[in-house]
């Protein structure tokens, strides 16, 4: 019997085949398309998924001001902050962050960076994803894939 079928692959970063992938944002729901954009970044969705190595994808979203929320979240949904100083806790709804520059950027990168997981690695995965407001991206040279987000579960 050959017991070297049995052996468990573990990818590593040298053995890891990412690539890029292009996500249309257009009247996607918020925390639908970033939880689907964390398992992309993760690698979940790729057979040789390790969960202590980068092995995802690299992913560039565009259209990111055309994301909705669901229900009154536009409103109602509170972002807070903290400036460092006595009373500095600053609140901020996700209307007011879209009239902001680079606020579509935050509220997606908030959403997304709560998806993954906590650490080094999680820090690392955040340096793969690219949010770009209009539908033009500077990363034609990386020969990017279009894919439709809403086939993924």
């Amino acid at each position: 019997m050959n017991t070297l079928s049995y052996k468990t692959i573990s990818a590593n970063k040298e053995t890891a085949k990412k690539e890029w992938v292009v996500i249309d944002a257009s009247d996607q729901i918020v925390g639908r398309l970033c939880s689907k954009v964390a398992k992309l970044l993760r690698g979940k969705y790729k057979p040789n998924f390790t969960p202590h190595v980068d092995c995802g994808d690299n992913v560039i979203i565009i259209n990111a001001e055309k994301v909705v929320f669901s229900g009154k979240k536009e409103t109602d949904k509170v972002y807070t902050r903290y400036t460092g100083y006595p009373g500095g806790q600053r609140f901020t709804s996700p209307a007011q962050l879209r009239t902001k520059v680079g606020g579509v950027d935050k509220m997606l990168r908030h959403a997304v960076k709560g998806m993954l997981p906590k650490g080094p690695l999680g820090r690392s995965l955040m340096g793969n994803l690219y949010i770009y407001e209009g539908s033009e991206h500077k990363h034609e040279a990386q020969k990017p894939r279009t894919i439709d987000i809403n086939q993924y579960k």
